[in-house]
């Protein structure tokens, strides 16, 4: 590393490859897939690269190269462990829908869009501007003319025609 500081090329890139295989045995006791491993071991690499001219030549080399792979590895474990535990396995067969779910899907749409075809014109833009296009209160006032209070009032006795509509078809 001394003689790599001092500009030697040929013997910074001959230690790079002969730190390399010694660096993939290290990190394989902080993480196990090979990808994880490959990952790990170039976030080393370039870390020794952008901090080499922190190395002092009359300290051994050894212990400071292991800090920073320890270093290194334990980082990313923190990163990924932070990332699993955001992610959530999504199981395809549960939530894909099948044909059938998707026919009853089909019809379940144009019975609500029917459903709010048959409710009062305020409730009907009540519904189109709050639910649908999901408008604020605030927006959907000034669209309309009609007070915020109004329009509560509206969704909500539209909601609860809709769920009558929809359970009296639902038992036909």
């Amino acid at each position: 590393m001394a003689r790599a500081q001092d500009g030697d090329k040929a013997a910074y890139l001959r230690l790079l490859r002969e730190i390399t295989p010694y660096l993939r045995s290290r990190v394989r006791r902080w993480h196990k897939e090979a990808w994880d491993i490959e990952d790990t071991v170039q976030d080393i690499l370039l870390t020794l690269h952008s901090i080499r001219h922190t190395y002092d030549p009359s300290r051994p080399f050894g212990p400071w190269l292991v800090g920073i792979a320890d270093r290194r590895a334990i980082d990313r474990l923190r990163r990924l462990g932070r990332t699993i535990r955001r992610e959530t396995e999504m199981d395809m067969e549960h939530h894909a829908p099948t044909t059938l779910q998707e026919s009853h899907m089909v019809l379940d749409k144009g019975r609500l869009e029917e459903a709010i075809g048959s409710l009062p014109p305020v409730q009907r833009k009540a519904i189109d501007l709050l639910k649908l296009k999901e408008l604020s209160l605030k927006e959907a006032s000034s669209e309309t003319g009609l007070s915020v209070a109004s329009l509560k009032m509206a969704t909500h006795r539209a909601l609860q025609s809709l769920r009558a509509m929809l359970a009296d078809r639902k038992d036909s």
